[in-house]
């Protein structure tokens, strides 16, 4: 599968995690049957800037922000994330699990 056909998977599924939650890039790749390829699932997201795939809502498994400086402004993803009702404290989800959506288990 090239590149492009594994990032426009990403995307289909991002597209359905539901507001007020939030995955994992290693979540995806598990879904999507390539268990370790979490850091490709980052470079989908990094390129999803034109597309309208809630990228805001992927973060890594811990809960970090990791992808914040792929997003325009200083907090961007921190506020869109707000404004969903999820709080973020050093970029850092509080109450990671119960905001987590597992896409081989809601999907």
């Amino acid at each position: 599968m090239s590149n492009t056909g594994f990032f426009e998977k990403v995307y289909q599924v991002a597209s359905l995690i539901p507001y007020g939650r939030v995955t994992s890039y290693g979540a995806i790749a598990n879904y999507l049957g390539a268990t370790g390829s979490a850091r490709m699932v980052g470079w989908a997201m990094n390129g999803s800037g034109n597309k309208d795939v809630p990228a805001h809502r992927v973060v890594n498994r811990s809960g970090l922000l990791t992808g914040k400086h792929h997003f325009q402004g200083t907090n961007l993803m921190q506020q869109l994330l707000e404004s969903e009702g999820i709080e973020v404290i050093d970029n850092k989800i509080q109450n990671f699990e119960k905001h987590f959506w597992d896409p081989m288990k809601e999907l």
